[in-house]
């Protein structure tokens, strides 16, 4: 039985004084799979996740999510629709605990505080930040930065999640783990994700599904196997020691 479509990008398009960072992209994501958007710096990837996320609205086409159309929405509205994003530079509350940081995404659909705390101490044991609950997060290193930003995320409780370079700059063990992290919250809870990556050894553990950007176009798009030998893909982004 095909999985139900939960994400429709049909023809978007976004300039910035005159130059096309989008032109024309089509994509569909099923309920349940996991999708992955890779592409040179500059291909385009974010503005596509600003556009999703309603940082920015496109200029041209249309975005839906679970039936509804969606672009032209708040970035708070898109998030209550049932997405949560994650951002390629992390920027937490510095001056707050790393449990508050996830209290302040969960207070957006609880809103009782303890109700709240107790869905962020969850995601935190989750994540295997709950040792440095108590920690500001300024204190953090890069990968429990990475690590709080996707826990913030999951405190809005999204139908879809967008990871936005979530593992750049982590060692292969740490990328492993998150690789299970985000594996277990798929096959036991559901969740879609569409995921950013340069770094291809959580793509081609993860995704279902591969998408390419170049210079704002879709060249190709296919399960893994397909994509890295894909000639168009294999000249712009890969090179041929990728096959």
């Amino acid at each position: 039985m095909a999985a139900e479509g939960l994400l429709s990008v049909r023809s978007a398009s976004k300039s910035f004084r005159g130059l096309r960072a989008v032109s024309g992209v089509s994509f569909d994501v099923g309920q349940g799979h996991i999708v992955a958007l890779i592409g040179p710096n500059g291909a385009g990837k974010t503005t596509c996740f600003n556009m999703i996320a309603g940082a920015f609205e496109p200029d041209a086409g249309e975005i839906h999510f679970a039936g509804q159309r969606i672009d032209g929405m708040r970035p708070d509205q898109v998030c209550l629709s049932g997405i949560g994003r994650t951002f390629q530079l992390v920027k937490p509350f510095a001056g707050l605990s790393v449990l508050d940081n996830v209290i302040v995404g969960a207070l957006r659909r609880n809103r009782q505080v303890g109700v709240a705390r107790r869905k962020a101490q969850a995601i935190l044991e989750r994540l295997g930040l709950a040792e440095k609950r108590d920690q500001p997060a300024s204190a953090l290193t890069l990968p429990d930065r990475k690590r709080l930003e996707v826990a913030r995320a999951l405190a809005t409780e999204p139908r879809l999640l967008l990871l936005d370079e979530a593992m750049a700059g982590l060692r292969p063990t740490e990328i492993d783990q998150m690789v299970a992290v985000f594996r277990r919250l798929n096959e036991e809870h559901g969740l879609t994700i569409v995921l950013i990556e340069h770094v291809m050894r959580p793509v081609m553990a993860l995704s279902r599904e591969i998408h390419v950007l170049h210079h704002g176009e879709l060249i190709a798009s296919g399960s893994p196997d397909e994509v890295v030998r894909h000639p168009a893909v294999l000249e712009c982004y890969l090179g041929a020691e990728a096959v």
